[in-house]
């Protein structure tokens, strides 16, 4: 059990939390809210004793380890799947022992102890892992030093998810993810066996993926049974209940100095009112949940909507690389009222795509129209860095209206949600989600007829995103989004478009059906790319059976089906009939070289096992498409 009793932990001479208690039993899955800045991932730090609590103690049972995930992303030339496996220290270790210990028990003793932790089927546990979060067989087999920034952060999550520590403290995992990755994350992370602490801002992980919510809030922790949507209702009941309390708590006191005021004076009741005196003093003020509103998000709107479409796109192919297109005979119609989710694995188009509409790229072949005066507003997040630090906030508004008295420019900055002295603020001194309103703000200046978001809730808090999708929902004009945030997809998006195999075509389901493609695709082709693994669009009537790929013949597929499963059979049963063997200490005694021939043969047939079990495994994939 995880015990948090009577902490206070101070940073930096502000209090973050105080005097919290609360007691997390074996196996909970707890999803930690509370705004930013609040002083979550401090816990963290204390809980890993990379800072000390002020007063108060944190309990763990001796044996537990705990994992978090890394702040720098690893880097050099080990293969992905190396770097994961690597993780299990515990695996590591007893292998590089198996391969230098002399002593026939001690051999056996190492034998047996990585046959009970699953060692010899981690390759192709860490291999599930990297391909749920987007890696196909071929990158895990490639150097981490070949990845960027981003997909090297994904690679440490893997570690740490493979080493399935006793406590699994996550801090915002989903922020380097995709739509793709988010929704394997969740699901993994439901069916986590151990401890998990998980700090988000994503509804739809703390709705699907943990049982309790631990919020901190007023420097108290919390906790809640339930995801987030129960945590919410729960919340508010309480807060009302809390008001009601201080109401009745107000009037009591009233009520009492009225008394003491009356009668302090006369003699007669002089000890009836001192008695109320010593209980006015002894009645504790209620502690009442403290909400700070959030300032809501404007997006300007358009002064005149324009004709539809206000984009057409016929037959184009759009790329990089002269004669090699990302996406290729792309007839799209974008209208005024347009509410668009992309779908598809990064790497697969979504960002050449809006580059496209947003006439950042030009097309290679066919033409794109775009209506008159249009003005489209593009936000993605690495714009984020474009900002100047050593500018203000004031500063970066009068760029938009040079010549406007500075009235107009606060009253702007103030619009965005940099009102008073915060227009004043130095950007570098801004949090996350701080400048992303200020980014939000510049993009969107002078009222907008589409609006383009690429991963526009990273650094928001969970009020932000709700602001966020109440400011969509009221904007008028053509809304085109790209997001890893389900429940703004959800919330803001009518149509569905599915970015895979070089095309765009809507995709003929809800996100629901689309999560279960995801999840389908990544548990059964672990082995295949990441363009190969994204769902392909479906087509209606004459257009799907003349587009449709020849089926390869099924009875091949079953006999290779059969083949594969009768070989993990055979192995398997062979690997049981060796370790029955080697549990046997007196065989090293009795003869050395037989029981070391006899390890050999097993770490063999555990390599031949796992191989087999991928080539039934993909046999089993394609022989379900071909039959259905």
């Amino acid at each position: 059990m995880l015990i948090i009793d009577d902490l206070s932990v101070r940073v930096a001479g502000r209090l973050l939390i105080e005097n919290a208690t609360v007691r997390i039993p074996p196996g909970s899955r707890i999803g930690f809210v509370g705004r930013n800045g609040s002083g979550k991932s401090t816990l963290f730090n204390v809980i890993t004793h990379d800072i000390a609590a002020e007063h108060g103690d944190i309990e763990l049972p001796p044996r537990w380890r705990v994992g978090r995930l890394a702040q720098e992303a690893p880097n050099g030339p080990e293969s992905l799947i190396d770097v994961v496996l690597k993780a299990d220290v515990e695996r590591t270790r007893l292998l590089e022992l198996a391969e230098t210990e002399q002593d026939p028990n001690e051999i056996a003793e190492i034998h047996g102890r990585l046959f009970d932790m699953g060692a010899y089927a981690a390759p192709a546990r860490a291999a599930s892992i990297l391909s749920g979060l987007g890696f196909s067989a071929a990158d895990q087999e490639r150097p981490c030093s070949e990845f960027s920034g981003g997909w090297r952060m994904r690679v440490a999550l893997a570690a740490t998810l493979f080493a399935e520590p006793d406590l699994l403290l996550l801090d915002e995992p989903t922020n380097y993810l995709d739509l793709e990755g988010t929704l394997w994350l969740q699901d993994h992370l439901a069916k986590y066996p151990r401890t998990m602490i998980v700090i988000s801002h994503d509804r739809d992980l703390l709705n699907t993926s943990v049982e309790q919510i631990m919020s901190l809030e007023n420097q108290t922790l919390t906790l809640y049974r339930g995801g987030y949507n129960d945590f919410e209702r729960l919340r508010s009941e309480r807060l009302m209940l809390d008001q009601k309390m201080v109401k009745k708590q107000e009037a009591q006191r009233k009520h009492i100095q009225a008394f003491i005021d009356r009668f302090k004076a006369k003699a007669s009741k002089a000890r009836q009112a001192q008695s109320r005196v010593k209980m006015l003093e002894k009645m504790g003020p209620v502690t009442s949940i403290v909400v700070s509103d959030v300032q809501p998000i404007n997006i300007p709107a358009p002064e005149k909507l324009l004709s539809p479409p206000i984009v057409a796109v016929d037959d184009v192919s759009v790329g990089y690389v002269p004669g090699k297109p990302v996406l290729k005979g792309l007839t799209l119609r974008i209208d005024n009222d347009d509410r668009i989710a992309l779908l598809g694995s990064n790497g697969n188009g979504k960002s050449t795509l809006v580059k496209l509409i947003a006439s950042r790229l030009e097309p290679m072949t066919g033409s794109i129209t775009r209506a008159a005066r249009l003005k489209i507003a593009y936000f993605a997040q690495h714009q984020l860095d474009e900002l100047d630090e050593d500018a203000t906030v004031y500063e970066h508004v009068r760029e938009l209206m040079p010549d406007a008295p500075e009235t107009k420019i606060r009253a702007l900055a103030g619009a965005i949600g940099f009102s008073g002295i915060n227009a004043d603020k130095m950007v570098e001194k801004l949090s996350g989600g701080e400048k992303a309103r200020l980014m939000l703000g510049i993009a969107t200046y002078g009222g907008p007829h589409m609006l383009i978001l690429d991963e526009p809730t990273n650094h928001l808090d969970i009020d932000s995103r709700g602001a966020l999708i109440e400011a969509i929902n009221e904007y008028p004009g053509a809304v085109i989004l790209v997001s890893h945030d389900r429940y703004l997809l959800d919330a803001c998006a009518d149509q569905l478009w599915l970015v895979a195999d070089g095309k765009v075509a809507a995709f003929d389901g809800d996100l629901n059906d689309y999560r279960r493609r995801v999840l389908s695709d990544r548990d059964d082709s672990g082995d295949k790319g990441r363009g190969e693994r994204a769902a392909k669009p479906q087509r209606s009537g004459d257009s799907r059976k003349s587009g449709a790929a020849p089926r390869p013949p099924a009875k091949p597929l079953r006999q290779r089906v059969q083949r594969a499963e009768a070989e993990v059979a055979r192995l398997t049963l062979e690997i049981e009939k060796l370790d029955t063997a080697l549990a046997d200490g007196q065989l090293f005694a009795r003869d050395p070289a037989k029981a070391a021939a006899m390890a050999r043969t097993r770490s063999e047939h555990a390599s031949a096992l796992a191989k087999a079990e991928e080539d039934w495994l993909a046999a089993g994939t394609e022989l379900e498409a071909a039959t259905n």
